[in-house]
């Protein structure tokens, strides 16, 4: 028994990829600034085109939302999620690409079953505990007010 451990042990020594932490980390940092800096890039040109800041927020929103789904579908966001890491998980692109790729791999399978199925296997435990936690916390700020804390 005790052989099969350090030959087991060794095995996945050998088949584990190594990984540089702080590359990964200057990957991820680069990635995710790329994103934010393209985003703030987008905000600035819609100011500068007339529209105020809450319109300006969500036209940029609204096209690096379709930016991620555009290359999910072409199959080029998961190459930069390789490469980036949760650089490119963490914004708002890793979000509509957690809601698209399940989609796409699935569509196959039907409307229903496929896609009606499968479209939040990622995305849903997000969406279910974030709809939680902002629940329990407008109970405490609701009880909070009622006390006179808030």
């Amino acid at each position: 028994m005790e052989v099969t451990k350090k030959a087991y042990n060794d095995y996945v020594k050998k088949v584990t990829p190594a990984n540089n932490m702080w590359l990964d980390v200057a990957k991820a940092f680069l990635t995710g600034g790329i994103i934010c800096t393209a985003g703030q890039g987008l905000t600035n040109l819609f100011l500068a085109n007339g529209l105020e800041k809450d319109a300006a927020s969500g036209w940029t929103l609204l096209c690096l939302i379709a930016a991620s789904i555009l290359l999910t579908g072409l199959n080029i966001y998961p190459k930069i999620v390789k490469h980036g890491g949760a650089g490119a998980l963490v914004p708002i692109t890793g979000f509509a690409n957690s809601v698209a790729a399940p989609a796409i791999e699935f569509q196959a399978e039907g409307q229903v079953f496929g896609i009606g199925v499968k479209i939040f296997t990622i995305a849903g435990p997000v969406i279910l505990y974030g709809t939680l936690a902002s629940w329990a916390l407008g109970l405490v700020y609701w009880i909070g007010g009622m006390v006179g804390m808030v």
